[in-house]
């Protein structure tokens, strides 16, 4: 990584990072067995199908393609939208204060996050802090998904940033990865006493 002091944008993604993000919290309770539950996000709404929501597909378009292929799981289906809300269920206070505190200290902060555009709408409402960065690109409202090297690119263009003083900060490691590929220093985020160490490592805290 480069020198610290050549930081001068610093990046923030969103789920897992500074809210927290579950389907397990609503689904456990409309799939109670455990077993059953995770057979269902593994065949019926797994991850990859969400992530074309975070690409930009319609929930209406995503619900019909799955229930026409699982049609005895319809309810269950909808359901994922339906209680969306539940699975943001709180914020990680420690992350957000870090966030915070490099906006009031002057730090250029923006946010880069692979998010369907009407969930991302309903998040800032319920989690104010999301509308203190100078701007955020959101996946589902351009086409472009993490770890694509053209959403990075695209965010540097549209906040007219240094990649190189870029530092981005992700839970997924192939987005950290990607972020790297595109030029950016990157903190592969696990937890925020970890990314609080590798701050004041870099002398950015």
């Amino acid at each position: 990584m480069t020198e610290a002091t050549q930081v001068r944008h610093i990046v923030f993604d969103i789920g897992k990072v500074l809210i927290h993000y579950d389907p397990n919290i609503p689904y456990s309770r409309l799939i109670p067995d455990e077993a059953e539950r995770a057979k269902f996000f593994a065949t019926v709404c797994t991850h990859e199908w969400n992530l074309e929501q975070d690409r930009g597909r319609s929930w209406e378009e995503a619900e019909d393609i799955l229930i026409a292929e699982h049609p005895d799981q319809a309810d269950l289906i909808r359901a994922f939208r339906i209680h969306w809300p539940e699975m943001v269920s709180h914020s990680y206070e420690d992350s957000v204060a870090i966030m915070l505190g490099f906006i009031e200290s002057g730090q250029d902060v923006t946010m880069l996050t692979n998010f369907a555009a009407d969930t991302f709408r309903e998040a800032k409402e319920k989690f104010p802090f999301l509308k203190a960065p100078r701007g955020v690109t959101v996946s589902g409202e351009i086409g472009l998904i993490k770890p694509d090297r053209a959403i990075y690119d695209r965010h540097v263009d549209v906040f007219d940033l240094d990649p190189a003083a870029c530092l981005f900060i992700d839970d997924s490691k192939p987005n950290v990865d990607g972020a790297i590929s595109a030029g950016w220093q990157a903190i592969h985020f696990r937890d925020p006493s970890q990314l609080r160490h590798e701050l004041s490592t870099l002398g950015l805290i």
